[in-house]
């Protein structure tokens, strides 16, 4: 009997699943209905597979250790936990489901009362108390504590503080859509899952194969290759992921072995791992689901984020790229025998198709269509495009689809629940007024000083990605602090995109690095010393924020001959900080040339002709002295021994 159960609740998650991804790419292509319904909808479906994927606390205890939580919420390697779900697990769901019904029930009630003026109902009160707790509970079960207790934080800030009453509390947060059915959510419903879909059928019609494939044709047999291409094939499969530690656990399990193989240390295979891995979530076409709630405070296309996040984007990797290369230079590595690579040419020939849905997205961004309708058309063009060649078409079944849209589903209930948690931060930051308080606050500490406000949100971003995922995080941090930076001078694009960029950084920065941790695991190697050796290889990622800020040309806002010079510079000097951090340029530095190519580098990302100029001057120097007044001993010095 168990046994039976087992596999008939097995099945009702798949089914569930299934339903949820084809329920979303219907509304992709008819239409969405009204807001309360349509996010109630998904909300639902959310959270019944989280009562049934993620046990109740007595339960939880049966399942094995070892699992890993991921940036974007969810738990890695847990598993299948339907056949541990119990009755309180079943009676949770039923409860959820009979709150949201009243949603729909009411639903033209609801959306004609005017806030404040009529009074909930007794029964509201009551469903819409339940709820909250449901969704604090769902919300701890799929990303821990952090989020839900940040959000009785708020909550307890609101009731004994601000002084409001608990009914209008209840009231903004279950019958508007100011609370948890708040904007956040919309994007989780209309955008978020759209995307982790399409990333889902890309993934299993073999493009992970395709990246690491090209990745390897291009830049394997070069000095430190299998760290090149560890660089190539996590930012490429970053722009169907957005997820910093799926994208390790992925591309981790080869890329870090053969790093390891050809002779770098442990900690640093697992660094540049993590690290390239982490620039998935801010890299075009697809970017991390916080991208697109960005567009939706800003009140802008998805595609206008991309444009901004382009060339940040492009300079952390292209510091990476140059970060492994110094060090495979500094320590004397050899790429991978050509006899182990496949030529690019017969790549493209056999898996090169597969890129077709990647541009299929792009192209529909670039003409102006909606978000949801580029990623439901690349979504739809995965399976057709894989089977125009035997070469993929041979792993293709009905089951490919049905895996995709379950993975779809099951991959996008962390984002969701983060989301309507989210929303519980935000009502009851626009009930109370908490933003402006915090607002002076912060502009108080700061001294009207934007340097220094910077600082304290760079902070803030990495604490709160500590504990809670990229989304909620950068939410928090937009409701907070965002408006202090505005408040000074920050123009909101930049400022935005500041927030952005730190949320996402804390997956590789100590103490709490989840990018980090799993790129170690799969290196078996120590987590600090992996950890910092991520910060100097992604020191880019710490130092491109706070210059765009300064000069949004970085963001291509602007006349287009700043922003040519501005990232030409930037490039240079990203260059020059991998070649300072890692002590090579043309052999390897001395300690003063290591200082001079740190300070070149910070004057290059600068836009500015005056320091762009100085910075030239700084690196022409060390390069100078390196090849022409010491070329003997560039040409004959021989890598420390390891």
């Amino acid at each position: 009997m168990p046994l039976a159960y087992d596999r008939a609740l097995k099945g009702v998650i798949a089914f569930t699943a299934v339903a949820m991804s084809l329920y979303h790419l219907t509304i992709a292509l008819i239409g969405a209905p009204q807001a309360l319904f349509f996010r109630g909808t998904h909300l639902l479906f959310a959270m019944a597979l989280v009562f049934l994927l993620y046990p109740s606390l007595t339960r939880r205890k049966k399942r094995a250790e070892g699992e890993l939580r991921d940036d974007a919420g969810g738990t890695i390697g847990a598993g299948d936990a339907g056949a541990n779900a119990s009755w309180l697990d079943w009676l949770l769901l039923a409860a959820t489901a009979v709150t949201i019904l009243y949603i729909w029930v009411n639903h033209e009630r609801l959306i004609t009362r005017f806030v404040y003026v009529d009074d909930p109902e007794t029964i509201e009160l009551v469903l819409g108390t339940i709820f909250t707790l449901l969704v604090l509970d769902a919300t701890r079960r799929v990303i821990g504590w952090a989020l839900p207790v940040t959000a009785l934080v708020f909550l307890a800030y609101a009731l004994f503080i601000a002084k409001v009453r608990p009914e209008q509390i209840i009231e903004i947060l279950y019958l508007t859509t100011e609370g948890i059915f708040g904007p956040t959510l919309a994007v989780s419903a209309a955008y978020v899952i759209l995307f982790v879909l399409f990333g889902a059928f890309m993934e299993r019609t073999g493009v992970g194969r395709l990246f690491m494939d090209f990745a390897l044709s291009l830049t394997g047999h070069t000095a430190g290759g299998p760290g090149k291409v560890s660089v190539i094939s996590s930012s490429l499969f970053g722009t169907v992921s957005g997820s910093a530690v799926a994208n390790v656990l992925v591309d981790g399990p080869i890329t870090i072995p053969l790093m390891k193989r050809t002779g770098f240390r442990p900690p640093f295979a697992a660094a540049v791992e993590a690290t390239a891995s982490t620039g998935g979530q801010i890299m075009p076409p697809v970017m991390g689901a916080a991208a697109f709630v960005m567009a939706e405070f800003l009140a802008v296309s998805y595609f206008q984020v991309t444009i901004w996040a382009a060339i940040p984007a492009i300079l952390f990797y292209v510091a990476v790229f140059f970060a492994v290369h110094f060090e495979a230079k500094r320590v004397g590595l050899l790429g991978l025998p050509r006899s182990e690579i496949l030529p690019f040419a017969r790549v493209m020939r056999e898996r090169g198709h597969l890129f077709i849905p990647i541009l299929v997205v792009l192209s529909g961004l670039i003409g102006g269509y909606s978000a949801p309708l580029c990623a439901l058309a690349g979504a739809l063009s995965c399976i057709p495009v894989a089977l125009l060649r035997k070469s993929t078409r041979q792993d293709i079944s009905w089951r490919t689809a049905w895996g995709a849209l379950e993975d779809g589903a099951r991959n996008s209930i962390a984002v969701a629940l983060a989301c309507a948690c989210a929303g519980i931060i935000i009502g009851t930051i626009a009930l109370t007024g908490a933003a402006i308080n915090f607002t002076a606050l912060v502009v108080g500490l700061a001294q009207e000083m934007l340097a220094l406000a910077l600082v304290l949100t760079m902070l803030a971003g990495i604490v709160l990605g500590m504990g809670m995922p990229t989304t909620p995080a950068y939410i928090v941090m937009v409701s907070l602090l965002v408006p202090a930076l505005i408040k000074l001078g920050a123009i909101p694009p930049a400022a935005h995109m500041f927030a952005f960029y730190f949320a996402i950084l804390s997956a590789i920065t100590p103490p709490v690095a989840l990018a980090v941790y799993a790129a170690a695991a799969i290196a078996k190697t120590n987590l600090w010393e992996s950890g910092w050796a991520a910060v100097r290889v992604g020191a880019a990622g710490f130092i491109v924020p706070f210059m765009f800020v300064f000069e949004p040309s970085l963001l291509m806002i602007g006349d287009w001959f700043t922003i040519l010079t501005s990232f030409a510079s930037a490039t240079v000097g990203v260059m020059c900080l991998a070649a300072g951090l890692h002590g090579y340029l043309l052999r390897e530095n001395k300690m003063w040339e290591r200082v001079l190519l740190v300070a070149a580098a910070v004057l290059l990302i600068k836009p500015g002709y005056i320091s762009d100029a100085i910075g030239l001057g700084l690196l022409a120097l060390v390069a100078v002295n390196q090849k022409l007044l010491n070329p003997a001993k560039a040409a004959t010095s021989a890598p420390p021994a390891k």
